[in-house]
């Protein structure tokens, strides 16, 4: 492969990441300028409008057949729902209300935390074994949520403890997420599984928040370009973008790069909503980060599974 398609998968999956980190932090803003918008209302906008869009991009570059194609058979029709309710719709609605609660850097943080709870999967079915890198990245998560959550302190946490269930809720999630992924998109394209379960999730949400029952009127100008940034920028395109960039780079690449996410999550939290950050929280945020980066760049812990079949946030 040439220089030129390399740093082509590089612009692209670095794009993407920190569209994806940043993109927590504008949902954030979100819920801070416009009390309107709730965590209901935003996951069933976001997610419904981006998943048209991704269908539409697979539509316009590779024809309908895949997306028709998915609910042919009674099986991928199961699957389809059960990843796009219990999968998309579980990782991004806990995800949100971690960060209504708390903050995008934590709840970005916390979400990291999936691949540390899909290595002890494995390990619990007796699919791995327990391996020295394993328990050098379980150490790194553990001291990571400590210094984060408390600020080096037991006596206090140091952020809402709504805020962490969601937050480790979310990190659930995203381990269902990736690992029920996996037989899907071998059978499909990844935008249109994601495109199918992003749609669904949206649409089930609907059934109990109607994403037209807000009033409009309400909106300024600022929270539309908001709006604007989370669902095509900080979904749609960051999701595209890191597909695009498989193309170009192996897994480990892409996975390794897309590390970026939590860095602009927590960079952006900081520099731009000027959420307070202590000495002991930039150390946890420093061994999480380390984490992401060691499961990269190493041998996959548990399972070739690891490997990264596409992005929930």
């Amino acid at each position: 492969m040439s220089k030129k398609h390399k740093y082509t998968g590089f612009f692209l999956v670095i794009t993407g990441s920190i569209f994806w980190g940043i993109g927590g932090t504008v949902s954030q803003k979100l819920f801070q300028h416009n009390e309107n918008i709730d965590v209901n209302w935003l996951v069933v906008t976001r997610l419904s409008i981006a998943g048209l869009l991704l269908l539409g991009i697979h539509f316009l570059r590779k024809g309908g057949s895949q997306i028709t194609g998915i609910w042919k058979t009674r099986q991928t029709a199961l699957m389809i729902l059960i990843f796009g309710i219990v999968g998309m719709l579980g990782v991004q609605y806990t995800y949100m209300a971690s960060i209504s609660y708390g903050n995008a850097a934590v709840a970005t943080l916390l979400q990291y935390l999936a691949p540390v709870m899909i290595v002890l999967y494995f390990i619990l079915r007796r699919e791995a074994s327990l391996t020295k890198q394993d328990v050098l990245i379980i150490l790194l998560a553990l001291a990571g949520c400590f210094l984060l959550l408390t600020n080096g302190s037991f006596e206090t946490f140091s952020i809402p403890l709504p805020a962490i269930i969601w937050g480790l809720l979310s990190a659930v999630g995203l381990a269902f997420y990736t690992l029920n992924a996996v037989p899907l998109i071998k059978k499909f394209d990844s935008l249109v599984v994601v495109g199918w379960a992003m749609i669904i999730g949206g649409g089930s949400l609907s059934l109990f928040h109607a994403p037209w029952q807000i009033d409009l009127s309400q909106f300024s100008a600022e929270t539309y370009a908001y709006l604007l940034f989370v669902i095509v920028l900080g979904t749609m395109v960051a999701f595209w973008f890191y597909i695009e960039s498989l193309q170009y780079l192996s897994p480990k690449e892409a996975s390794f790069l897309s590390s970026l996410e939590p860095l602009a999550a927590v960079l952006s939290t900081v520099i731009w909503l000027k959420e307070p950050f202590g000495a002991y929280q930039w150390a946890g945020t420093a061994c999480i980060i380390l984490m992401i980066i060691i499961l990269a760049i190493s041998k996959q812990p548990a399972s070739e599974e690891l490997k990264n079949p596409g992005h929930a946030d």
